[in-house]
C-alpha cells in the first residue's frame, strides 16, 4: 500500500509538471521558464517530504557551514545520482543554483531536460572536440558570473555507480574559475548511489537516507596551483566525510 500511496503522490505532485514542462517548451519558453521555477522552488523539497512521508527516506543536510557561505561562490561536489540535482535544491534553496550536466541530460529526461536548458545550465558534450566543451563553460561561467549565481561542478565527470570517489579532472574546475574567479566550497554528499537505478529504488529507497554537507570554504584561488592543490584537497576531505557517514561516526 505504501509503494501506491508513495507513486500517486509523485505522480500529481512531480509527474504533472514534469508533462506540463515537456508540452510547455516547444510552445513557449516564457511559459517553461515560469514551470522551471515551480519545479525548483516546489517540485524538489515536495519529492524529499513525499519520500520521508511515506517510504521513511530521510534528508539530512548538515549546515554548520552554510551561513558562513559568501554571496556567490564556486560548489566542488562528488557526485552520485540524478537525484543530486534536486538535493542540492532542498539544500540551498535560497541560492540561484547552476549545474555543469553532461549534454545528453539535456534530451529526454522529463522536467530535468528542460530546467536544465531554459534556466541554462551548463550542458557539456562528452565527446567531439574539447574547444567546444570549453567554449561551453565559458559562456557558463560568463552567465554566473553576471548573474551572481552559484555554478555546481561534479569533477568526477560522470556518477559513482558504487558511491566510491572516481577520478577527479581539473579542466572543467579550472575553466569556470579562470573565467568567473569566486570562493570554492568543497561539498559531499552520499546515499543517492543506492536509488540511482530502478532496482535500487525498490530495495534501498524504504529508510533510505541522503547526505551533504558543506565541507570547507575555500577562498577565490588565484593561480592554477591553488586551484589544482583545492581539487585535491577537495577530493581527499570528501573521501573522509564519506569514510565517517559509512562508520556511523557523527
Amino acid at each position: 500500500m505504501g509503494n501506491i500511496i508513495t507513486l500517486c503522490c509523485f505522480i500529481v505532485a512531480i509527474g504533472i509538471p514534469a508533462l506540463l514542462s515537456v508540452i510547455a517548451y516547444p510552445i513557449s519558453k516564457k511559459l517553461c521558464i515560469k514551470i522551471a521555477d515551480y519545479v525548483v522552488a516546489v517540485c524538489a523539497p515536495r519529492l524529499f517530504a513525499i519520500l520521508s512521508t511515506y517510504k521513511n527516506f530521510k534528508f539530512c543536510g548538515d549546515y554548520e557551514l552554510t551561513e558562513q557561505l559568501p554571496q556567490q561562490f564556486l560548489i566542488m561536489s562528488n557526485h552520485q545520482s540524478l537525484l543530486d540535482i534536486p538535493l542540492y535544491m532542498k539544500y540551498l534553496p535560497d541560492r540561484s543554483l547552476r549545474f555543469v550536466a553532461k549534454k545528453e541530460l539535456g534530451r529526454h529526461v522529463p522536467m530535468i531536460s528542460e530546467m536544465l536548458k531554459v534556466h541554462e545550465h551548463a550542458l557539456v558534450p562528452r565527446s567531439g572536440s574539447p574547444s567546444v566543451a570549453m567554449k561551453t563553460l565559458d559562456s557558463f561561467a560568463a552567465r554566473v558570473l553576471e548573474r551572481g549565481q552559484i555554478p555546481i561542478i561534479f569533477p568526477e565527470g560522470t556518477r559513482s555507480r558504487d558511491g566510491n570517489l572516481r577520478n577527479f579532472y581539473s579542466a572543467g574546475f579550472r575553466r569556470i574559475l579562470d573565467k568567473a574567479p569566486m570562493p570554492v566550497a568543497v561539498c559531499a554528499l552520499d546515499g543517492g548511489y543506492k536509488i540511482s537505478t530502478l532496482d535500487g529504488l525498490a530495495r534501498n529507497l524504504h529508510n533510505g537516507v541522503y547526505r551533504v554537507k558543506v565541507l570547507k570554504i575555500y577562498p577565490a584561488p588565484t593561480s592554477k596551483q591553488e586551484q589544482l592543490s583545492i581539487l585535491e584537497e577537495g577530493k581527499e576531505l570528501i573521501q573522509k566525510q564519506l569514510d565517517q557517514w559509512r562508520s556511523g561516526a557523527k
